[in-house]
């Protein structure tokens, strides 16, 4: 084998929740607006359109137990939580009954996003990279296996900023179920083992600033507490 003219990249590796073992990150997928309540508090029309897509690098994976540092180049911060599917598996064109056969196990993640900074963006028609794929912009849970825990359909979406209640939803509110996700999203990406998907978030997202304690979890997957610095 050839030698790399620079160091190879570390692979990104998520630690499985109750083992030494870890999960290796492919990439990292993202679904927009996929709560009603979310896309109505956003200025969107809830109603059932086929869902949107944006991704995030895998080295912007926050693990659990890492604090989150305040980005620079924004002053409006906000939260979205989320369930998290990591998938075994993949290709494209996944029929619906059967993507979650393409499923390894759940996590909680939380979408960071530059408000400030995505408002402008989408103000001039411009991507929104800047504004989601920015360093350590998504904390997320060790991973639970499907085999420990099945797949969960429903249950509590939740997050705390230093105590109060922020979030709260259930995975039965989503627009787009994990299945209907894999399958679409295989329609416009071949997905492969490895790859994260970042489900959606209900509403009541806001600000944090430095010093703020999230705490946030999916009931049936995990819980997840990160401070702000």
């Amino acid at each position: 084998m050839s030698a790399t003219v620079i160091p190879a990249p570390q692979p990104v590796l998520l630690p499985v929740e109750g083992t030494n073992e870890t999960f290796p990150v492919r990439r990292v997928y993202c679904v927009g607006r996929n709560y009603a309540d979310h896309a109505i508090e956003m200025g969107h029309d809830p109603s059932r359109e086929p869902p949107f897509f944006f991704q995030k690098n895998p080295d912007n994976l926050l693990p659990a137990g890492e604090d989150f540092p305040y980005p620079p180049l924004s002053s409006n911060v906000h939260y979205e939580v989320e369930c998290v599917v990591a998938l075994k598996s993949g290709g494209s064109n996944i029929a619906v009954d059967g993507a979650l056969d393409h499923v390894w196990g759940y996590g909680v993640g939380i979408d960071m996003t530059r408000r400030d900074m995505q408002d402008g963006l989408k103000k001039m028609g411009r991507s929104w990279e800047g504004a989601k794929a920015f360093e350590f912009s998504a904390p997320i849970s060790p991973l639970v296996p499907a085999s420990k825990i099945g797949h969960p359909d429903k249950g509590a979406v939740w997050l705390d900023v230093n105590g109060a209640r922020k979030q709260s939803g259930d995975l039965d509110q989503m627009i787009w179920k994990t299945a209907e996700i894999i399958a679409e999203l295989s329609k416009v990406f071949t997905l492969a083992a490895g790859d994260v998907i970042m489900t959606g978030t209900p509403a009541g997202v806001g600000p944090v600033v430095k010093g703020d304690i999230m705490e946030c979890g999916v009931d049936g997957v995990g819980t997840l507490t990160v401070k702000v610095v």
